[in-house]
């Protein structure tokens, strides 16, 4: 439980510092790919073996990691073309509603069960992430299209899902920090591709916000991993729990630090979260 409430306040750090970055004028793109070099090397030095990087891809995670890193990239950028086209609270809402895919492929393929109760915790933290991220007003365009949405969606469900297929086959807890790491590397690589179509100079601003983040992202992810290598909860569990608290928190921090407006049905969606969570966890 430690390890996923760790990770938890990673991930929910992550939104601030984005929200920050908006705020100060940082250089997204480029704190991102400095934030993916950051997280490789914290995950090379916490490492505790010695590394032979010619044998990293043999390592029977390589691909995974990869198939991750690829991810990674292209789900960042259809989140903000959801961002863009179809507003902020669809692009939250597509996100964090694809906890039902991990769920769904933790009981297909590891025959986790799920009770009565559970299944109820898992609609209501569905319910609970369209409460928390609904507004008053709609700003979205008529004309907007529920492609970007839909691949977001199954970009975050299948993240999750490839996360844990990959840690539960062929990650061992030794190699957890190495994995995390490598992932990171691999995601900066892609970045750097990116980053060349998009090419602008590198300012100090940019690379200590770019740092931050990433040894946030790390943690976020390490932390992660801690949680589903554990035997005491079901992966289903995690990911909820996951996902509706982060929703929940950073909708708080929004109000506290940032002095976000929430509605009525914002605060039914908070208090439908903490039941579903009890549910799920009692």
């Amino acid at each position: 439980m430690l390890f996923l409430l760790l990770c938890i306040l990673c991930s929910s750090a992550i939104f601030v510092i984005f929200k920050l970055f908006d705020i100060y004028n940082i250089n997204t793109l480029q704190a991102i790919v400095i934030n993916y070099f950051t997280a490789f090397t914290i995950g090379v030095l916490s490492h505790h073996s010695t590394i032979v990087f010619s044998e990293v891809s043999s390592k029977p995670w390589f691909i995974g990691a990869l198939i991750l890193a690829v991810l990674f990239i292209s789900v960042f950028n259809v989140m903000a073309i959801t961002s863009q086209k179809n507003g902020v609270s669809v692009a939250a809402v597509a996100g964090k509603m694809a906890v039902v895919i991990p769920v769904l492929f933790g009981v297909i393929l590891y025959n986790e069960h799920l009770n009565g109760q559970k299944i109820i915790g898992i609609i209501l933290a569905l319910l609970a992430v369209y409460f928390i991220t609904l507004k008053n007003k709609n700003t979205t365009s008529k004309n907007a299209s529920l492609l970007f949405p839909v691949l977001l969606f199954l970009g975050s469900g299948i993240i999750d899902t490839t996360i844990k297929y990959v840690q539960t086959n062929y990650v061992s807890s030794e190699d957890t920090s190495l994995f995390s790491g490598v992932l990171f590397g691999l995601a900066g690589l892609f970045g750097i591709i990116i980053y060349a179509f998009k090419p602008s100079p590198i300012t100090l601003k940019n690379g200590i916000a770019g740092i931050i983040l990433g040894a946030i992202n790390y943690y976020s992810i390490y932390y992660l991993l801690k949680a589903l290598d554990t035997d005491k909860m079901q992966s289903a569990v995690i990911f909820t729990i996951n996902n509706v608290t982060i929703v929940a928190l950073c909708t708080l921090l929004g109000l506290f630090l940032f002095k976000e407006k929430l509605t009525t049905k914002n605060w039914i969606g908070i208090g439908i979260a903490i039941i579903s969570i009890l549910l799920i966890t009692l």
